[in-house]
């Protein structure tokens, strides 16, 4: 047997470790690893309405970073701080050349109502038919309703899925989604 060099074997264990920063604990089931195959795939096509019935469609965004973060319901507590912590972040992420789209099951004019309460100033996605979530398997069931979990996807320039993002803190998801694109633009 070959023995590998020790500068190979650390190579190796940093690159395992950098590649696992965002990784979730072992142990998931089926559902869950097949969230993960995301990661390092082309992101799903999608063609969906904002707040203001505009369509918006993946191939738009080719050329910058675009995140897609999901949120299960217009103006509930948890995703009004979210959307709010996007929105004072927004010049920042126009800045690294990124896109924010804010994704769930609720129609357009919810959104619309939504986003106007906040004055955000990025997109909201009516994903009222699941096209999208379903095809991230991210919708859930409440009984008699479904709602988008809170997750998020980034998507680099080439529209690669680079993070999915299943563990997401309201109060500081932005910021960390920032901070990946920062790294990752100086790689």
């Amino acid at each position: 047997m070959k023995k590998l060099p020790h500068s190979f074997i650390a190579t190796l264990c940093c690159a395992l470790y950098i590649g696992n920063a965002h990784a979730e604990p072992t142990g998931l089931n089926a559902f869950e690893q097949q969230q993960k195959q995301w990661v390092g795939q082309p992101a799903p096509q999608f063609k969906l309405q904002d707040q203001n019935q505009q369509w918006h469609e993946l191939k738009q965004y080719k050329g910058k970073w675009l995140v897609l973060y999901f949120y299960p319901k217009d103006n509930s507590p948890g995703c009004t701080q979210e959307a709010n912590q996007f929105k004072s972040l927004y010049p920042d992420f126009i800045k690294n050349d990124a896109v924010i789209l804010g994704v769930s099951l609720d129609d357009v004019s919810s959104h619309q109502k939504f986003s106007e309460k906040l004055g955000l100033p990025f997109a909201l996605l009516a994903d009222d038919q699941q096209q999208l979530a379903r095809q991230l398997g991210i919708v859930k069931n409440l009984g008699f309703t479904k709602i988008a979990k809170r997750e998020s996807f980034l998507i680099d320039p080439t529209g690669t899925v680079v993070y999915h993002y299943t563990s997401v803190n309201t109060q500081s998801h932005a910021g960390e989604v920032l901070k990946d694109i920062q790294r990752l633009k100086n790689l």
